[in-house]
């Protein structure tokens, strides 16, 4: 059995990502135990990562780092062992090098890449963007073989991820503003969306991830 643990630091609706984590693996068949836990020596053990963010960039990132030895332990995991990762919206976001919100803020830069506020050139649209958009896919990848061009996730969010290699950006959206919806390099990934809101599609993607073998 393989065990995807699911990095509580504080930060993240951690009973939805939970409940969806385990629909997912129940759906797909998967043999995977879904474990919530901010402990370093349970995230080293796991088999798989999952990092939900909820809030400013800057208070997400902070909470990370008060918990002793965890982005330690996440990067060993990582970007050592190559175990495969899942950044959720903050989660994605902090996979980059800066945050501009509420002045700088370093990321975690595994994703080369700065995240700024949103900006649509529509000043009608709302900002917070909640609501149900359409992905377009950029590229192939695994994570995205369920969730075809034109379908419809749920986004809640104020700021975007730029990765300075366009080609990280695996599907995009709009809100007066291409909008990056997604970002993958190697065992990475991201989803500026929130797959646990985001019905059928969602729990999908979520199964392409307790399935994927980068």
């Amino acid at each position: 059995m393989q065990t995807t643990v699911l990095i509580d630091y504080g930060s993240g609706n951690l009973h939805s990502a939970e409940k969806a984590l385990a629909a997912a693996a129940k759906a797909c068949g998967t043999d995977n135990r879904i474990v919530v836990s901010g402990d370093p020596e349970v995230v080293l053990a796991a088999d798989r990562l999952v990092l939900p963010g909820v809030g400013a960039f800057a208070a997400c990132m902070g909470a990370l780092q008060a918990q002793d030895g965890l982005v330690e332990a996440m990067t060993e995991a990582v970007m050592v062992g190559s175990k495969p990762f899942l950044g959720i919206c903050v989660g994605m976001q902090l996979l980059a090098t800066r945050g501009l919100e509420f002045g700088e803020t370093p990321g975690l830069d595994w994703i080369q890449g700065h995240v700024r506020k949103l900006e649509p050139a529509d000043h009608a649209l709302k900002i917070p963007h909640m609501g149900w958009n359409a992905l377009q896919s950029e590229q192939p990848h695994a994570l995205l073989a369920h969730a075809p061009d034109g379908a419809h996730v749920y986004f809640t969010h104020s700021f975007v991820l730029e990765p300075r290699d366009k080609a990280d950006a695996i599907a995009w959206t709009q809100h007066g503003e291409p909008i990056v919806a997604a970002v993958a390099r190697g065992n990475i990934a991201g989803v500026q969306f929130h797959p646990e809101k985001s019905q059928a599609v969602g729990l999908r993607l979520l199964g392409d991830f307790l399935e994927w073998r980068p």
